[in-house]
């Protein structure tokens, strides 16, 4: 029997993110608006919690946190695992150091904050406006905001500083750094604002040379700015795939490792569940452990111990035990990451529990390694999904911009969105006794420069008229939170590409439409209208088309039921009795193929839903000098596909090189090499995939599948000018 902890009452209760500070030697929630800030002084434990379920729990160490901190990290983190019944993968992470995993549930930035609990600092949501400090944003992929010296010698004309003032926040951008990164440092300035300042700040984008008297007040006189320095690489590891099998065991009492194979690729039946193994990838600063479910306790409970006594047995580097990711896998949870290792895995069931296969938005890929081929294999994760503050039954009011003004929405059209139109939802829900607001201000692509700047303006102003209370979250159309798509009582969000719902001032919607329906990560479903042709249509999902011959809905091969039943939901707003199509079986004269423009390719990979080994996005860039690769975190979407850099779509059974228009010769030329490098890099040995170079504008179906809702017109628009209206 195990003390049960009273921290841990709601631990893996739903789907999402849950973080606790060490403090005193005793666990403390940080708020959901201030997950992603960390104390450097400080030990975190974070559990992560799939809707499958499955759990990770990650312990988290500061660079200047105590012994002791560290040692009551790994504590809770046992407890919280024995909790939940031995199911979690554990992690050890360090700050600079984290696993791919963990970076992904941080989709706007990991910050790490100077101090820690000793020193007094206490993570607390506060509309406090007399903040005064210097964030230094690394990365274009995973994104790392490090607090720095107040002071001009903290900054390189290669980044990007954001400089907070509480009330206004400066994003600088060096003469040296480039579009992508520019792009990445508004998302952290903007997550600043609207998450720890609740949307009460300003934000200025500010170019090196052009600074406004406040940031000289706060900084003193500018002296000459030095250059920026290439981003870290790590050394040499052309042995990185090389993986190494240990079986533990505690024979005569004291912890024993005997090798089991030389050199990966393993068989999956060299494991047995009486025993645990170490699996050695400590080459690439990963040693993973696995128990069996049939394995004494005592070896399980020593688990990360044994990888710790592992590691000094090796004599692994200190830098190199440092950044150790160790996982502590029960069996039936193995991680992608850990599965690679083998070239005949396979999962006892493949449907249900931890191995659960997730398709794509359902998944998180993950970050950041510097080149080496091989070391894209070593980042897999799972299912990094937005947090929910409830489950959205609360009460939802919604208006509609016009002129300068708010209009209230007629309730019975509440979930249906149009892009040219702007959007206040104010949501009220109640935690604990207190009554508590999100005001979302949802705005369409298509709408006015003048609705988008009263609808920023309209916000303000309802936030006001409430005291200041409300969270203020600003959504552009396709960039939909989780959150806002469940509060439609179980309704799909439709979401209608052009267009108004004001009475009168409809234009004329086209004769033919076509809505691309898919279920998110927490259920939730989402209907979005696409073109009207045939190579929008996706195997793993339903489409509703309207058209001047009928209404039908298609369900495609590997699309679910509640897909379906949305279909039908989006179908009555759109009149007429619906036709059931079912993917493979059109009937020749019902005209479906003809009002789509006639039959074309489209993506017809049920691996897309069906496999365990999810699709995963790199970007290839020769910024610092040498062509890296570096893995996006989180659940990757079109914007993601960088226009200055190579980038590597991996779908298992293919491998797409996308190129960007602003793209340089040494990228174009290398990315083949890469391609074919990180097939024969793999740890399972695969080799011989098809390799699809495809040029950006000029995308198959088979690769824009792989997103959802793809917009062919997304780079009409420059993207620092899209980010710069939501300032």
């Amino acid at each position: 029997m195990h003390l049960m902890l009273p921290e841990f009452q709601n631990a893996g209760k739903a789907p999402g993110l849950q973080i606790w500070r060490i403090e005193k030697m005793d666990l403390k929630p940080v708020p959901k608006q201030l997950q992603g800030n960390f104390f450097t002084g400080d030990a975190y434990v974070v559990l992560f919690t799939t809707s499958a379920p499955s759990y990770n729990v990650h312990m988290w160490l500061g660079n200047e946190c105590s012994q002791d901190e560290g040692g009551a990290a790994a504590i809770f983190s046992m407890q919280l695992d024995d909790h939940l019944g031995g199911a979690p993968v554990q992690y050890r992470e360090v700050q600079n150091n984290e696993s791919v995993t963990f970076l992904g549930y941080f989709k706007t930035g990991i910050k790490y904050k100077q101090g820690g609990v000793a020193s007094g600092f206490q993570h607390v949501v506060t509309n406090e406006m007399d903040v005064k400090r210097l964030l230094h944003i690394k990365g274009r992929r995973a994104i790392r905001a490090t607090e720095v010296n107040m002071s001009w010698a903290s900054f390189n004309r290669g980044d990007c500083f954001i400089i907070d003032l509480g009330k206004d926040i400066y994003q600088w951008c060096g003469s040296e750094c480039n579009r992508f990164e520019r792009l990445k440092a508004s998302e952290v300035a903007i997550g600043i604002r609207d998450n720890e300042r609740n949307g009460r700040a300003s934000l200025q984008m500010v170019e090196d040379g052009a600074e406004p008297e406040a940031v000289l007040a706060a900084l003193g006189p500018k002296p000459s700015i030095p250059a920026g320095s290439p981003d870290d690489e790590t050394t040499d590891r052309s042995n990185q795939k090389k993986g190494t099998l240990y079986m533990v065991s505690d024979a005569a009492g004291s912890m024993k490792t005997s090798l089991v194979a030389q050199s990966s690729p393993f068989k999956q039946e060299m494991l047995t569940p009486t025993e645990c193994y170490i699996l050695d990838n400590g080459v690439d600063s990963k040693i993973f452990l696995w128990k069996g479910q049939n394995a004494n306790t005592e070896e399980r409970k020593a688990a990360m111990k044994v990888a710790e006594q592992f590691i000094k047995e090796k004599n692994y580097p200190k830098n190199t035990q440092v950044s150790d990711l160790e996982l502590v896998m029960p069996a039936g949870g193995e991680t992608t990451l850990f599965k690679q290792f083998f070239s005949n895995w396979k999962d006892k069931d493949q449907t249900t529990g931890p191995g659960q296969a997730y398709s794509i938005g359902r998944i998180a890929k993950v970050s950041q390694v510097p080149f080496d081929a091989s070391s894209l294999h070593s980042n897999k994760t799972m299912a990094a999904q937005h947090g929910m503050v409830d489950d959205g039954s609360g009460k939802v009011q919604i208006w509609r911009v016009e002129g300068g003004d708010k209009v209230p929405v007629d309730p019975s059209s509440y979930g249906q969105f149009y892009g040219g139109d702007c959007y206040l939802i104010l949501y009220t829900y109640r935690q604990g006794s207190r009554e508590q607001h999100i005001i979302y201000t949802w705005q369409g692509l298509k709408c006015t420069q003048d609705e988008l700047a009263a609808s920023a303006f309209l916000t303000v102003k309802l936030d006001d008229s409430m005291g200041g209370s409300p969270v203020q979250v600003r959504v552009t159309q396709g960039q939909e939170p989780a959150h806002l798509m469940s509060l439609f009582k179980g309704k799909p969000m439709i979401i209608h590409k052009g267009g108004t719902s004001r009475k009168g001032g409809q234009s004329q919607t086209g004769s033919t439409r076509l809505f691309h329906i898919r279920q998110s990560s927490t259920r939730a479903t989402r209907a979005v209208e696409v073109e009207p042709t045939a190579s929008q249509l996706n195997t793993n999902d339903v489409f509703v088309l309207k058209s001047p011959g009928g209404l039908f809905l298609w369900k495609g091969v590997a699309a679910s039921e509640e897909e379906m039943a949305a279909a039908k939901y989006a179908g009555s707003f759109l009149g007429g009795s619906p036709t059931e199509i079912s993917e493979g079986k059109e009937p020749g004269g019902s005209g479906f193929w003809s009002a789509l423009g006639g039959k074309k390719d489209y993506q017809t990979s049920k691996s897309l839903q069906k496999t365990v080994k999810p699709p995963r996005l790199f970007g290839c860039s020769n910024k610092t000098g040498r062509l890296i690769a570096e893995e996006v975190p989180g659940d990757f979407t079109q914007s993601d596909l960088a226009t200055d850099d190579v980038m590597l779509l991996d779908t298992w059974d293919q491998v797409f090189v996308w190129i960007g228009n602003d793209a340089n010769e040494v990228e174009r030329n290398g990315a083949d090499k890469i391609a074919k490098d990180y097939v024969d890099s793999d740890p399972s040995g695969r080799r011989g995939t098809p390799v699809i170079t495809i040029k950006q504008g000029f995308e198959p179906p088979t690769f824009t599948g792989w997103f959802q809702a793809w917009d062919a017109k997304m780079w009409d628009t420059d993207p620092l000018d899209r980010i710069r209206a939501r300032f």
